[in-house]
């Protein structure tokens, strides 16, 4: 292969690309246009540094994946034609040039390996430059460079093309159809449907935790919120075999497993603080504990933690499946005390949805409720996307709000000779669902053990 070619970008320096390894690439799909396969799920149109390149190789990928006319050096005249990339002669000079420029296809993926380098390495520059501006500007916080430049180097990483827009034929062929192809494959639907929360009536109404959304569960003080979030990231880590990350800004690591061993092994919460333990519980607590040992269930107890700082330890993470925090109410932006509450909240919520956005997973945030709540009637103390403390960005950048309801938190209110309502009997109202309808869920409440199932478990 020839030295690599060297051009210089708009402010004179060097941008690297490999001409001969680009031509090498599509010559070897046009003499065998089944090596194609071979490369599909690692080379995108704009790893090529050349623009009619990168054409060329948009053509190649649709004609490949809408299953259309055969790869050969007619069809792809005539899409290239089409397009507008070239004219009879032209292109019929430069695809013969390209099915000369190797003598087969072979090294095909030793090619593929020398264009998607030489991409990475110019997008390092280009945010390297960016980096650099920044710091000139003069306009930033340390903190905000920091963030900044993690992003930057992330979305490198991550494959991320951040540069411009895309057509919708690039999502259809490149997006839409692959995911639904892998999720009609049984050996790959579980890699691209909703993560199950254990709880099946709330996933048939949301269709589980997708990827990227934001998930609001609200409650009062003592509703259990932070209860049914271990139930919900015991499930996905233990029976869905899934990544969980948890981050505590209220309660200790300590404290969260002890909850969790409660639930596990069925003994009540009050024993494991007393150590008041028979020979029988020691037991299953040490089954329960060898249970949650094997789960990938992460514990992160940093107060006041902010979104950057958060999203900097997820991406330490190989893998992550699902984001839990809890809650929103302790966090601050890196503005705090520049701003009001209300757009502190703002901020985080939006950075937040961002994350989930940029990391490709469902994000749980417990929120507490203002309140209103509780002046309401008996007959109404249910709340609504109203009772929402400090913003209303927290409905609004929500994908699904949940809140946790319990009749019998509110029989202190009644009189001595009203009938007292059924203590294990709890509601999971899905308040806004951007995936579905909103319904009222029936839960069972097993107070002593900290733990919320679907009510079928018990009836």
């Amino acid at each position: 292969m020839a030295e690599d070619n060297l051009i210089l970008d708009f402010e004179g320096r060097r941008m690297p690309y490999s001409v001969e390894a680009e031509q090498a690439v599509l010559g070897s799909i046009l003499i065998d246009p089944q090596s194609i396969n071979l490369v599909a799920t690692e080379l995108k149109p704009d790893y090529f540094y050349i623009p009619q390149h990168k054409e060329i190789y948009r053509v190649l990928s649709s004609m490949l994946e809408l299953g259309g006319a055969a790869i050969d050096f007619v069809t792809v005249l005539e899409k290239l034609k089409s397009a507008g990339v070239y004219d009879e002669a032209g292109g019929k000079a430069y695809l013969s040039q390209l099915a000369n420029a190797v003598p087969s296809s072979a090294n095909i993926l030793t090619y593929v390996s020398i264009v998607r380098e030489r991409y990475y390495v110019r997008s390092l520059m280009v945010a390297a430059q960016g980096i650099i501006k920044d710091i000139e500007s003069n306009e930033k916080e340390s903190s905000a460079l920091l963030e900044s430049a993690e992003q930057k180097i992330f979305d490198i990483r991550s494959g991320i093309d951040t540069t411009g827009l895309t057509h919708i034929r690039d999502v259809i062929i490149g997006e839409t159809f692959d995911r639904l192809g892998k999720m009609n494959d049984p050996e790959t639907r579980n890699d691209y449907i909703g993560i199950p929360t254990g709880i099946s009536a709330l996933d048939r109404v949301i269709t589980g935790l997708n990827k990227s959304d934001m998930i609001i569960l609200g409650a009062r003080p003592g509703m259990g919120k932070t209860s049914f979030a271990l139930n919900i990231a015991r499930n996905v880590a233990v029976n869905a075999e899934k990544t969980v990350c948890f981050f505590s800004l209220e309660m200790t690591r300590d404290q969260l497993a002890q909850r969790m061993l409660s639930s596990e092994a069925a003994i009540e919460s009050q024993k494991l603080r007393t150590g008041e333990l028979s020979n029988d519980e020691w037991t299953r607590l040490v089954q329960a504990g060898e249970n949650l040992s094997k789960a990938n269930l992460y514990f992160d107890e940093t107060s006041s933690i902010t979104v950057p700082e958060m999203k900097a330890k997820l991406r330490r993470m190989k893998k992550v499946d699902l984001v839990i925090i809890d809650y929103l109410g302790l966090m601050h932006s890196s503005r705090k005390g520049e701003v009001n509450r209300v757009q502190e909240i703002s901020e985080i919520t939006r950075g937040l949805k961002v994350m989930a956005k940029e990391l490709k997973v469902p994000i749980i945030v417990c929120a507490q409720l203002s309140r209103a709540t509780e002046g309401k009637t008996v007959k109404s103390h249910k709340p609504s996307l109203a009772d929402l403390r400090d913003s209303g960005s927290i409905e609004q950048d929500a994908d699904i709000v949940l809140f946790l309801y319990r009749d019998a938190y509110y029989d202190s209110e009644k009189a001595d000779d009203q009938e007292r309502s059924d203590p294990n009997k709890a509601t999971c109202i899905v308040a806004k669902n951007r995936h579905g309808s909103i319904e009222d869920i029936p839960l069972y409440w097993d107070g002593a053990h900290t733990r919320f199932t679907s009510q079928d478990v018990y009836h």
